[in-house]
């Protein structure tokens, strides 16, 4: 072996340790460039990936770690295996790479962990869409925290986790992995999940970095049109706050182009933004085979090697899942193409990621013995996520059913397991190619929680979730029409790539629910009996045929994937043993006409006289209903009510206050929400942008104040020169229940010069709650 000493100095940023510089220098190429990528030891025929399928790596695992490995791709979550069992086999092959390779690197172990711990017999939580639902960032940082702690406990060091996408088109698949149509939401929520599992000893990874969900007509990996104003005051100011306030340790790729420039070739943003703009010394990695797809799906490169060097170049540190692409890096150092400082530059942002980990002197000889990955802190905690998610939509007086004397309980969604989850749960994403293979752990069905609370009911599934079959309509009305209420279940299923409704790869060009299931309301409807629709989704649908109406059912109830407490979290919001208190994190489309839509539109991106379309959702951004009722009062800025306009230099914080009562007969949640309309700016501006939020818990009578302190960059966004500013003029401070409705307003006068905002600004609201006795 010929050991090639390099003078590693120059290339390797500050804060690289002296041992990493040290191990980088002592490196070969090939011992480079094998800590550079992963490798996929299970991975079969199942599509579990984008094109997985066609582009599994060919070299042998053992060829493949003759010289090190950087990382070990998904060996808890490609197929069921036991967790213990597996344990034992990860500690002994981490022990072989410490024995028998030359340096004795172990690897860095990476799993999916969007709604848990990707594995068999793992908790599965709510998917993200109800995290932004719940509008509670102190319960997504503990869910978090629980996952982390699961990974860690089975040595795994880097969770795919959480995606950050800003919703823009209900038709995208994988809407069902975002958390809200609203940025500051995203941010926040998203920061939390961080914060909680790296807590727990986890590396995060945030995805998609940047655009991916901005793709056109909602198709997966469709071309984005953005320009720099929507990314930078849309899509970028989550990871911004992911990076600057929560510190995570890892960034993934978005597979899209940006204005013909896929994202895995940009400097400008891997590099000149997150790294020497934002300060993110961690490593990027690339989303599975992404490095690749410069060559065979974006077409800016002749070869593996000349894609490796671009992807390498602009940043990705890491080629996940496999080495497809980056082994033939050495043909382009060989050649003169590619300077070998910036391997070295590379490698030293991976060792030094596994130095923090403890990887570098990790002592694998007792791999657990036993494993609860599905404990009561699990439990407990997918409980108060998806109680607090669930969105009442509709509800003329049937909801709580106190006393329901014959209940039937129809619909695709009523008695399904598949239906709780979402499309990267570990069962609908592995368990779905191994029919047969247990849940491996509880998980009631929505029929099975109603009979828990209620006793006995008479269930018809009326049709399937696909499909044109209507076969069981006639049943299914029988049931209902022998009923007192009729509780009708349906929605989506979660899968991959055409398996499902929803999920990654399952775009819609319809908003309507799948398959006949609207049909199905209706005829159940249609038989007198009180409905209940419950809809258990990964994405909005077009629902105004079921929210307004004489014809409508007596009550909606929407929720996000609840995962494995779903059904009995929406049983005691049925019966009433709690209030709904989830509000809408995305606007119910009036149709898939409308998309893509943002409540964050200017006033030309809602109805007018000069078009004849309407887009205005049926349900708006932030909505939710209550069995109790709030009256939200005493809105001031610094002190200044509704009544005089305050005044605030453009650049300075300020303090917001509100008060807010339960004026009903039971105990609930409100979502105090303030919305800032701007009347005047240099660039067109929307008619209403979330400025701060906070869910407060109330008894009956009970009141609270809220306070928020705002920083200034609550208010900034991007100028005609491209600078984010805070520009003087009038605002608008709105409190109310959604983006929609305004309960009391003050002016608040910017005054000054125009504030140009900094990475080292503040970006998070700081809210206190101040308990009171009601007046």
């Amino acid at each position: 072996m010929t050991i090639h000493h390099t003078d590693v100095g120059a290339a390797l940023e500050a804060g690289i340790s002296p041992r990493v510089r040290a191990l980088v220098a002592e490196m070969t190429l090939d011992e480079k460039l094998a800590q550079l990528v992963g490798y996929w030891v299970d991975q079969g025929d199942e599509v579990v990936a984008p094109l997985s399928g066609e582009k599994v790596t060919t070299a042998a695992y053992t060829d493949a770690t003759v010289h090190g490995l950087g990382h070990l791709t998904r060996v808890y979550g490609t197929r069921p295996v036991d967790p213990v069992e597996r344990a034992a086999w990860l500690w002994g092959e981490q022990r072989r790479l410490q024995t028998e390779t030359r340096l004795g690197i172990p690897a860095l172990v990476h799993e999916e962990c969007l709604t848990g711990f990707a594995a068999w017999k793992a908790a599965t939580f709510p998917t993200p869409l109800a995290w932004g639902a719940s509008f509670d960032p102190d319960a997504v940082e503990l869910m978090a925290s629980a996952i982390g702690r699961s990974m860690s406990e089975l040595g795994v060091h880097q969770g795919l986790a959480p995606v950050l996408d800003v919703v823009r088109d209900a038709r995208w698949g994988r809407v069902d992995e975002c958390i809200a149509e609203d940025p500051y939401v995203v941010a926040t929520i998203g920061t939390a999940y961080v914060r909680g599992l790296q807590g727990a000893g986890v590396h995060a990874t945030l995805k998609h970095f940047v655009g991916y969900s901005a793709s056109r007509a909602g198709r997966n990996h469709a071309p984005v049109s953005a320009g720099q104003r929507e990314l930078q005051d849309v899509f970028l100011p989550p990871f911004e706050m992911a990076v600057r306030d929560g510190g995570v340790r890892s960034v993934m790729n978005s597979y899209t182009e940006i204005d013909g420039v896929p994202v895995a070739s940009s400097r400008e943003l891997l590099t000149d933004l997150l790294r020497r703009r934002w300060g993110f010394d961690g490593t990027v990695v690339s989303d599975y085979f992404a490095v690749e797809f410069l060559r065979s799906m974006h077409g800016i490169a002749d070869s593996l090697g000349e894609a490796a060097q671009l992807a390498l170049e602009a940043g990705i540190d890491v080629e996940l899942p496999g080495p497809d692409a980056y082994p033939h890096l050495a043909e382009r150092v060989a050649s003169g193409d590619l300077p070998e400082a910036v391997v070295d530059r590379a490698v030293a942002r991976v060792l030094a990621e596994k130095e923090d980990l403890g990887l570098l002197d990790a002592d694998f000889s007792a791999p657990p013995q036993s494993v609860d990955l599905d404990d009561a802190e699990h439990r407990a905690l997918a409980y108060r996520l998806a109680l607090e998610s669930a969105v009442l939509l509709r509800n003329d007086g049937v909801l709580p059913l106190r006393e329901p004397g014959r209940i039937a309980v129809i619909g695709p969604n009523a008695d399904s397991t598949d239906a709780l989850m979402g499309c990267y749960s570990f069962a609908n994403h592995v368990l779905a190619h191994h029919p047969g293979v247990p849940m491996g752990f509880s998980l009631p069905t929505v029929r099975d929680a109603l009979t828990d609370r209620f006793g006995e009911v008479t269930y018809a599934p009326g049709c399937a979730v696909e499909g044109s079959d209507t076969a069981g309509f006639a049943e299914a009305a029988a049931a209902a029409r022998d009923a007192e209420v009729a509780i009708v279940v349906v929605g989506d299923r979660a899968g991959l790539f055409g398996r499902g409704t929803v999920g990654e790869g399952n775009d819609a060009d319809s908003l309507e629910l799948p398959g006949v299931q609207r049909q199905l309301v209706e005829a159940i409807v249609a038989t007198g009996t009180p409905v209940v629709l419950v809809l258990l989704t990964g994405r909005p649908y077009a629902l105004g045929w079921a929210l307004d109406g004489d014809d409508a059912p007596a009550a909606v109830l929407q929720a996000f994937f609840p995962g494995e407490e779903g059904a009995p979290a929406l049983a005691a919001l049925i019966a009433g043993d709690a209030a709904p208190s989830g509000r809408l994190p995305v606007s119910l489309p009036r149709s898939a006409g409308a998309q893509p839509y943002s409540y964050l539109h200017p006033l030309l991106g809602g109805p007018s006289g000069v078009t004849s379309t309407d887009p205005t959702p049926v349900r708006p951004f932030g909505f939710g209903l209550s069995y109790t009722s709030f009256r939200r009062e005493g809105l001031a800025v610094d002190g200044v009510a509704a009544s005089a306009t305050a005044e605030v230099r453009a650049g300075d914080a300020f303090c917001v206050a509100a008060r807010v009562t339960n004026t009903g007969a039971v105990r609930g949640a409100d979502v105090v929400q303030v919305y800032a309309h701007r009347t005047r700016a240099s660039v067109t501006r929307p008619l209403a942008q979330l400025v701060a939020y906070a869910r407060v818990e109330l008894d009956p009578g009970e009141s609270a104040e809220v306070r928020f302190t705002v920083p200034a960059s609550r208010l900034a966004y991007s100028d005609r020169a491209m600078r984010r500013v805070v520009e003087p003029g009038e605002v608008e401070l709105r409190l109310g229940p959604s983006c929609a409705e305004v309960d009391e307003a003050v002016a608040l006068r910017l005054t000054g010069a125009t504030y140009e905002v900094s990475v080292d600004d503040a970006r998070v609201v700081d809210m206190e709650v101040r308990r009171a006795p009601s007046p």
